[in-house]
């Protein structure tokens, strides 16, 4: 594992934006973030990974399906994103 010297700060607004992470990063991101929401009473997070080949999303439809804080998901209506983007419940 390659130490992190200079971690990067995530703003906690229910907005994450995958497109600046490498795609074996989201599987601890996802879950921290999602907590972090939580605990700053944020209840729906917008998650965006783009619309590509779907691999991405895939990824992290699989990720939310094992998180015991997500109530639901969805693909994002045209106006958040459309299927470039999935809208996350909170419990």
């Amino acid at each position: 594992m390659i130490p992190i010297d200079n971690p990067v700060e995530i703003t906690i607004n229910g907005i994450l934006d995958l497109h600046t992470f490498s795609p074996k990063e989201i599987k601890s991101l996802i879950p921290e973030y999602l907590e972090a929401c939580r605990r700053a009473g944020i209840k729906h997070v917008r998650i965006i990974h783009g619309k590509g080949k779907g691999i991405l999303r895939d990824s992290v439809h699989s990720i939310l399906r094992r998180c015991d804080i997500v109530d639901g998901f969805k693909i994002a209506g045209p106006d958040a994103g459309h299927w470039g983007a999935t809208i996350v419940k909170l419990k």
